[in-house]
């Protein structure tokens, strides 16, 4: 059954066909904004496929498609998240805590329609407060786009239309968190006193700074996800990451992968920190307007296996949490980004670089971003309400 007001009708997905009709609306409702970037269909379907995205091993998911007059209008995920429910209420999650996300709605209305049949529904199913947006994990794309509508988003970031933001806001939905991404010029070398730091790390026979090797990938991985899971876990917003997760993004993401990019430090031999960069493929995923065929798979596949004049994103980076207030932690956090900022330019001819997400009142990262001088670009919100 269908939830019907103002001559809207919001109706569940039940299948596969209206998965397919959910996706063709976020297509059809963006394909206007010059700097939204289209995703390729084929992943775009993966998301919301509970056989092939991993997030529904611990997740229920409910997806909602608003009608006016039988033509698509509008859609929306709700959905709640069971890893989420174990984690400290202090950090944001906990048990009762609902979220809607991939919303696109052609007026207010609508948007209005599909967020109280999100809310209607997730009450049902016993949540007694919302984090959103949220689309769907909040690994994948959390946040609204508050901040940086003037440009095109970076790969594994979304993109919002900026009056998202009033309509949201009208539903009572208040600030509950801000992340941040910052733009760097990596063509300019960092101010003297960084320099001395990383000198000094590099005299430093404690401390080895290493590349990732690609032909053990999965060794990698692990190491990776071991340090992720320790240096986010006091994070507001963190859920853990499943190794299933892991797997599938490690697939999803390796053909990106270049082992100068990806940097592993180690302190007397074990290993600390990371820092993962990747190429910004939403850059030749634009070019062919998110279209494989006829031609765009030949223009993608050139671009990923020798991406040039690419910019470049830093999604994730980590430092062990014993070490994270110590004076250790911001060195290795410099060589590392140094080490890849000299590959970046170097080998890729890159220009420019982008951090993020980082939470606002993460001192430590935002930091260390302001040191390098680095800027705010984009800004997400990640609103709550009571049930």
């Amino acid at each position: 059954m269908g939830a019907q007001g103002n001559g809207i009708v919001v109706e569940p997905v039940v299948d596969r066909a209206g998965r397919k009709v959910f996706l063709d609306i976020g297509y059809a409702l963006n394909r206007d904004d010059p700097h939204w970037v289209p995703p390729l269909r084929a992943e775009a379907a993966e998301v919301i496929d509970p056989k092939k995205n991993p997030f529904f091993d611990h997740a229920e998911v409910q997806l909602f498609i608003a009608r006016r007059d039988g033509r698509p209008v509008g859609r929306i995920s709700a959905h709640f998240d069971r890893l989420a429910h174990t984690m400290p209420p202090e950090q944001g999650m906990g048990p009762g805590t609902g979220n809607w996300g991939l919303l696109d709605a052609e007026d207010e209305a609508v948007a209005q329609a599909l967020i109280l049949r999100a809310e209607d529904w997730l009450r049902e199913k016993g949540m007694t407060c919302i984090l959103a947006p949220i689309s769907l994990s909040i690994w994948e794309e959390p946040g609204l786009l508050t901040l940086g509508h003037d440009h095109s988003p970076t790969v594994m970031m979304g993109h919002h239309p900026a009056k998202y933001q009033p309509w949201v806001e009208a539903m009572g939905y208040t600030p509950a968190k801000t992340l941040r991404t910052f733009d760097l010029d990596v063509t300019q070398e960092f101010p003297k006193l960084i320099q001395r730091i990383i000198s000094s790390g590099e005299k430093n026979e404690r401390i080895t700074v290493r590349r990732v090797d690609k032909s053990k990938f999965d060794e990698e991985a692990a190491i990776i996800l071991e340090i992720l899971n320790d240096a986010w876990s006091g994070n507001w917003g963190f859920v853990p990451i499943t190794d299933r997760e892991v797997a599938h993004t490690g697939k999803k993401l390796r053909p990106l992968v270049r082992e100068d990019l990806i940097m592993i430090a180690e302190y007397d031999g074990e290993p600390v920190a990371f820092m993962m960069t990747l190429p910004d493929v939403n850059q030749p995923i634009k070019a062919i307007n998110g279209k494989l065929f006829p031609f765009g798979w030949f223009k993608l596949l050139n671009w990923i296996r020798k991406p040039k004049n690419a910019d470049m994103r830093v999604p994730l980076m980590g430092v062990r949490k014993h070490l994270q207030s110590s004076r250790l932690a911001s060195q290795l956090a410099f060589m590392m980004i140094e080490y890849i900022r000299r590959a970046a330019v170097e080998d890729y001819n890159a220009k420019r670089g982008e951090i993020g997400w980082i939470l606002d009142d993460n001192q430590g990262m935002n930091a260390i971003a302001e040191a390098i001088d680095a800027d705010v670009n984009r800004e997400y919100t990640i609103y709550s309400k009571p049930l």
